[in-house]
């Protein structure tokens, strides 16, 4: 059995992720920290990391930019593997993971799904054949109305494996209602829509003459993220210190 820590266990996702942690066979939350604190029946919940006691094999994060340092630090002085899913870190925080990743395994990744995460090798194989055969790639994402920041992390990061297929030579915009004139050969175009309560839709599309490609995924539940964790948790298990992704565990689920 993995016993998990569960840093954020007080938030939505904190409690989707115990959710699917506690269907799962293989895992087991032993404690969580959150600096709001509540009690589960089934495994305590601490205000801060110097009051946890338990032992644990791996600890999932999804909690916010202002409580990652201090998982970093327990994380790192324990040797405990960290799978960081928080987003808006700073780059400061960014660089302390990429320092505890030298001495603990640590996944860090924009978007825990799975199947995001295979979108995003699938995009930068098409970009090498499809963009050098005269294809315009253009990202449209859509989330509910509560959402505040646009473009989302996993547009950008789409339209990053689509330049990185491309070698690069993309910049992004975002609108162009600004402005009038043709469409830069050299850009990505991300739009953003937002509305109702929609999880997330993120589409890429390449454009070419006289035909379409699409690319589509669709989260109809927050549990994708989740789910994506823990079998982030799993994979860390055992790993050598380095900053490993999503496609680290895709690569191992394939074989």
């Amino acid at each position: 059995m993995i016993k998990i820590i569960l840093n954020g266990a007080c938030g939505h996702m904190g409690r989707v992720v115990a959710e699917i942690a506690e269907a799962d066979q293989e895992t087991e939350i032993v404690a969580g920290v959150d600096a709001f604190g509540e009690a589960y029946s089934h495994f305590p919940i601490y205000r801060s990391w110097d009051q946890v006691r338990e032992e644990a094999d791996a600890i999932i994060d999804f909690s916010t930019a202002a409580a990652v340092d201090a998982l970093i630090a327990y994380g790192t002085e324990r040797q405990i593997p960290m799978v960081v899913c928080t987003t808006g870190l700073s780059e400061d925080q960014v660089g302390n993971l990429k320092e505890a990743a030298r001495k603990v395994a640590v996944l860090r990744s924009g978007n825990m799904s799975l199947g995001v995460n295979l979108l995003v090798k699938l995009l930068k194989q098409a970009a090498k054949t499809l963009i050098p055969n005269g294809f315009e790639p253009e990202v449209i994402e859509a989330h509910h109305n509560r959402k505040i920041d646009a473009p989302s992390g996993t547009a950008i990061m789409l339209a990053d494996s689509v330049n990185e297929g491309a070698d690069g030579k993309y910049h992004y915009t975002y609108g162009r209602a600004d402005r009038r004139e043709k469409r830069d050969p050299d850009e990505i175009g991300i739009s953003s829509i937002r509305g109702g309560t929609i999880v997330g839709i993120h589409n890429v599309m390449f454009a070419g003459q006289d035909e379409v490609i699409e690319f589509k995924h669709t989260a109809y539940s927050r549990a994708i993220f989740a789910k994506g964790a823990v079998s982030a948790a799993k994979f860390l298990v055992g790993k050598a210190p380095a900053l490993y992704d999503m496609s680290n565990v895709i690569d191992d689920q394939l074989g």
